[in-house]
């Protein structure tokens, strides 16, 4: 089976070839195509997934291009981590909008309207060209904003695109964790939209763990959302937030803290990221893996800082840091449509009437069954009224920027941006256009 990783090049490509390279079942990846604009970055994580294969003989065969065509032709999986404009374009989004007092994370808000501008015409391209070069193969998107692109890729290619996210499976594990039940075992009842969405129940058994769990303080809050949001919240809320919630239910606080940081998340990032590839280039006798192991560290711990500053949660336990997250979800989804290996994973898909509140060819993040015939969304409780709303209005913006991104238009993209629960006025918005435009070239064409 053939895999082709556009944005082969990008940090995280490494933790999709480690679950590649612990698979030895009949039917595995035994190709990657890594394709990237950038041959200096696909030349770094060439070495680092070169050693992370020493050893193993029937690891997967790694070629690497810089065309996208020749990168697509004859892949049966393809897997987008594009980053149009870079870990340059994530500064200048955050930057802009703390300017203006607005959050600018790179999926939420002016950064994710910002982002998903820039990035929809690209992957609209993308999904194109795997409809005429590669039809039968299916798309994982793991492009942010990632409901905004699968759906805006979905256009072209159907149900054949498919976004995934770590963040629902991981809230799974943790909420499992501090009940003390095993991972594997439990049934997650999850529903929303990538970056908005709540855990409301964990079944065992048939039997619904959660209650449980909301009359421990000190098992409530001791795993990373429950430090978040704090255990009165979660209570009043009734479920799990994932915790990119965070930035909407404390967003005063979040934004205080960004705007007081040293450097936001995507300036940090740039410079750990660039101090990595410039490391790799100029010491062909270091040891590649070492050197990515140690900067994932680093990433990993100084996840979402700002937020744990902002509500004095502290920082991140070693339970937090665990691998396992997209890429095996990723890996679960293969298997399961290549082999028919049955499975049930939260998904960003059609909504096909799952959620009430929205049309059939909504991409919402809901549980799904998984087959050789893709995945299909189960039926879930509805969203309580507070959700139920948030996802709506979230929605509607989603909605405009892909239009906006289809027709060029400006007077769409500041509509999206001034409808956004995290932007507070139409002025805001104009403003906050123009300094995008400014600085990011790839927006000139909306007019």
């Amino acid at each position: 089976m053939r895999l082709t990783i556009l944005g082969g090049g990008g940090f995280r490509v490494p933790l999709v070839y480690r679950a590649l390279l612990d698979d030895h079942a009949e039917g595995r990846v035994t190709h990657v195509t890594l394709y990237d604009l950038d041959a200096g970055r696909l030349a770094a994580i060439g070495r680092v997934l070169a050693e992370q294969a020493e050893g193993i003989p029937d690891a997967p065969e790694i070629t690497v291009t810089t065309d996208l065509d020749t990168a697509i032709a004859k892949a049966d999986f393809v897997f987008s981590a594009v980053r149009v404009r870079g870990l340059e374009g994530r500064a200048a989004d955050e930057r802009i909008a703390l300017n203006e007092g607005v959050l600018g994370q790179e999926t939420v808000g002016a950064g994710g309207i910002s982002y998903g501008l820039r990035t929809i015409p690209v992957m609209t391209q993308v999904a194109r060209r795997v409809a005429e070069l590669a039809p039968d193969a299916w798309v994982i998107n793991f492009t942010n904003p990632a409901g905004m692109v699968t759906e805006a890729m979905s256009a072209h290619l159907g149900e054949r695109v498919i976004g995934i996210c770590d963040s629902p499976v991981g809230l799974g594990r943790r909420v499992a964790g501090a009940l003390g039940v095993n991972p594997a075992e439990a049934k997650l009842d999850y529903a929303g939209l990538n970056h908005l969405g709540w855990l409301r129940g964990l079944y065992v058994g048939g039997r619904d763990q959660l209650p449980r769990l909301f009359t421990d303080d000190a098992a409530l809050t001791s795993f990373e959302e429950g430090r978040l949001f704090g255990a009165e919240w979660l209570r009043s809320v009734g479920a799990i937030p994932n915790e990119y919630l965070h930035y909407y239910y404390f967003n005063r606080e979040t934004v205080a803290s960004a705007r007081g940081a040293a450097k936001t998340r995507g300036a940090f990032l740039l410079d750990q990221q660039r101090g990595f590839y410039d490391e790799l280039a100029s010491a062909q006798d270091l040891s590649a893996f070492a050197a990515w192991d140690r900067t994932r560290l680093e990433r990993e711990e100084t996840y979402m800082a700002e937020n744990r500053e902002a509500v004095s949660a502290g920082e991140r336990d070693s339970c937090d840091l665990q691998s396992g997250g997209y890429e095996q979800v990723a890996l679960g989804l293969m298997r399961a449509i290549a082999r028919d290996e049955r499975t049930t994973l939260i998904l960003n898909v059609r909504n096909r009437g799952v959620l009430g509140m929205l049309d059939p060819d909504a991409i919402v993040e809901v549980p799904c069954h998984v087959d050789a015939n893709g995945p299909r969304p189960l039926a879930v409780d509805p969203l309580p009224g507070h959700a139920a709303g948030l996802v709506c209005a979230v929605k509607a913006v989603e909605r405009d920027v892909i239009a906006a991104a289809a027709d060029g238009s400006r007077a769409l993209a500041v509509r999206a941006l001034a409808m956004h629960p995290l932007v507070d006025s139409v002025s805001v918005a104009r403003r906050l256009f123009d300094e995008y435009q400014s600085a990011i070239p790839d927006l000139a064409y909306l007019r």
